[in-house]
């Protein structure tokens, strides 16, 4: 007996380890090997890339190669110079060297440089494969179903990606716009958040994903700032919507401005999906720092009778579209927790659906809470004072338009004076 309880034990650690559901494809590969996410090749996404973007990445990739190759050529020549000169004369013949390099690298990089579009997909293609910075060109879909292709690589954050697309679409630059991604085949979707790195979040995607990426005004994404009354007050029945701008200030401080995040003391009625069946059961479930615990049948709300549901530390929570239906859930009000790599259908996603919208919204709100903590609400303070710097820039810029509506031409030629002639 003792063995096979070590045997179930053994089982149970491994299906709890993040190899026990793993991708695809193996993510190193992927990762060497992918270049463009929502189009069928890379050639078509370069293809796809504004004139003024293509130039920048060729460019940036040709100073690299070429600051790669110099720091190169200068070391293998330090080093013959290293074995070859006295000690006393290695400066000076380094220097010596290096002087004439200077123009006529220069000038094999006019002769070399790409005149077409062409031309300048074709050297990025190659370009690309070399450099040490991964990159990708992505495709971004819009609400009205156009699109904008960008360049991003992975040192860029989300926040920066949005301030892109802020100057490609000029929008009204709101702390409401995200970057969305959608699966079809689990029929979910999810906000990436301002400071994750979007290459890093596309390195999951399997090579022929589905997926799709879209910019889109989501209210929700910073709800838990701009109406923290609804999170931190929810036991109160009373009308939460009429609280004033100092109350929630208050609210703001007393919860995010410690040493220490307060995660929203959340808990109620949900409905859990079995593993492998369309049969949801009701539990009660409770918020904490760390996860989701549950009531086991038979016990107590209090903390020593909560099992742990599920951790956050592994997880993303994805919002779902028609579960109803789907999986014969209660509502359509449902949440999916599970790890990023995983893109299909698996016995280790956690579905959970709650009643009506409001209470989803708490429940997917909360767990973003407890899962970034402080760092949450970092991005939203710089994505306010991203948009009131931008408001101001565009103010700005809108009265030095009408200023200049003004001014003279430069060659304006003012009036003669009463009673003089020109000769």
């Amino acid at each position: 007996m003792f063995s096979q309880l070590l045997g179930d034990m053994d089982h149970l650690s491994q299906s709890l380890s993040p190899a026990a559901d793993p991708p695809e494809a193996d993510p190193a590969l992927h990762r060497e090997s992918t270049f463009s996410i929502g189009f069928t090749d890379l050639n078509e996404s370069l293809n796809e890339l504004e004139d003024h973007d293509l130039d920048a990445l060729v460019a940036d990739l040709g100073s690299k190669s070429t600051t790669q190759d110099l720091t190169t050529h200068q070391q293998n020549s330090s080093l013959t110079d290293d074995q070859s000169a006295p000690p006393a004369m290695t400066q000076r013949s380094e220097a010596a060297a290096a002087l004439p390099q200077t123009p006529n690298t220069a000038g094999v990089q006019q002769r070399s440089e790409p005149q077409t579009k062409a031309d300048k997909i074709k050297m990025a293609l190659e370009k690309l494969k070399e450099a040490k910075v991964r990159k990708l060109i992505v495709k971004v879909m819009m609400s009205d179903g156009s699109s904008k292709t960008l360049m991003v690589d992975e040192r860029q954050t989300v926040r920066e990606v949005l301030d892109k697309l802020f100057e490609k679409t000029h929008c009204d630059c709101n702390i409401d716009w995200s970057l969305c991604e959608t699966n079809p085949e689990l029929q979910i979707e999810r906000g990436f958040e301002d400071h994750e790195s979007l290459v890093e979040l596309l390195s999951a995607w399997t090579r022929h994903s589905e997926n799709k990426i879209y910019f889109v005004s989501r209210p929700q994404k910073y709800v838990m700032f701009t109406d923290p009354q609804i999170f931190y007050m929810w036991k109160k029945k009373t009308d939460l919507t009429g609280i004033n701008e100092h109350a929630k200030q208050l609210l703001l401080k007393e919860h995010f401005g410690g040493s220490t995040l307060i995660v929203p003391d959340l808990e109620g009625m949900l409905y859990l999906k079995e593993d492998g069946k369309k049969v949801w059961k009701s539990r009660y479930f409770v918020l904490r720092a760390s996860g989701i615990y549950y009531v086991p049948k038979g016990k107590t709300k209090s903390s020593s009778d909560l099992a742990c549901f599920i951790r956050f530390d592994k997880v993303n929570i994805y919002t779902t579209n028609n579960y109803k239906q789907k999986y014969r859930a209660p509502t359509n009000f449902c949440f999916m927790l599970k790890h990023p790599c995983i893109q299909k259908e698996s016995h280790y996603i956690k579905f959970l659906c709650c009643d009506d919208e409001h209470t989803l919204s708490l429940w997917v709100n909360s767990i973003r809470i407890a899962k970034y903590g402080t760092g949450l609400y970092k991005n939203y303070q710089a994505a306010v004072k991203r948009v009131s710097t931008l408001q101001t820039l565009q103010s700005a810029a809108h009265k030095g338009v009408e200023d200049y509506s003004h001014e003279p031409p430069p060659d304006f030629i003012p009036p003669p004076p009463p009673g003089h002639t020109h000769i």
